[in-house]
């Protein structure tokens, strides 16, 4: 029991080494990849750490269902997330509405206008922010484009295009087949149809150059 116990710890240690591995060396000083410790975690997730500092945290338990590909194309995905700093921040919004909304509440009772104004200009600034972050659509956006970003980091690590695609594609199949949630279910399908799509437009580029390739050489 013993033995088996250290096995799968040491295999779960050589897989994070092996992502880590995966990361863009201009993102190695500043990104880590650690094994989630959350109860019931999502898969993968980013957090920031602050100071600059972000951890992609990885559920090893659910990781071992995806194949190696897979889990690259996974892990580029949030990679792409970063890059487009598009990851959750610490949540200043819920601060900066309820020290408005005080503020509104006191200079009511004082009756100063200009502090007024500013508490108000506050509280719309920070709900605005707090909209934008939980915009169902721009959040599907967001994640489309880091689908987008992770086939263009896997082509940078060798991989062929149909095959990246065919990765990331298969993987989010598995995210559909394995989801409890409605709506995040929705959200894969989504992000499929919108890989399916940019697949088709990336194979009729790949025919138009190679098309207009032989076009010169004849």
């Amino acid at each position: 029991m013993s033995f088996s116990a250290n096995s799968n710890v040491q295999s779960e240690m050589g897989e994070l080494r092996r992502l880590r591995t995966l990361l863009p060396p201009e993102l190695q000083s500043w990104v880590t990849v650690e094994a989630s410790t959350a109860v019931n975690p999502p898969l993968i997730v980013s957090e920031d750490l602050g100071g600059d500092q972000v951890e992609i945290q990885i559920d090893l338990v659910k990781w071992e269902k995806f194949a190696k590909d897979q889990r690259n194309l996974l892990l580029w995905h949030e990679v792409g997330r970063i890059q487009n700093d598009t990851i959750p921040r610490d949540g200043w919004e819920m601060a900066a509405l309820a020290i408005g909304l005080g503020g509104a509440v006191g200079e009511l009772w004082v009756q100063d206008g200009f502090l007024l104004l500013l508490a108000l200009g506050l509280c719309g600034f920070s709900g605005w922010r707090l909209y934008q972050k939980n915009n169902s659509q721009k959040t599907l956006q967001d994640a489309v484009d880091a689908d987008e970003k992770a086939i263009a980091l896997a082509t940078r690590f060798g991989y062929t295009l149909p095959n990246a695609y065919k990765s990331l594609g298969s993987a989010l199949k598995i995210l559909i087949e394995d989801c409890p949630s409605k709506r995040q279910r929705k959200k894969y399908e989504s992000r499929l149809q919108a890989l399916k799509t940019s697949a088709t437009q990336a194979k009729q580029r790949s025919k138009a150059k190679r098309e207009q390739r032989d076009v010169m050489a004849s």
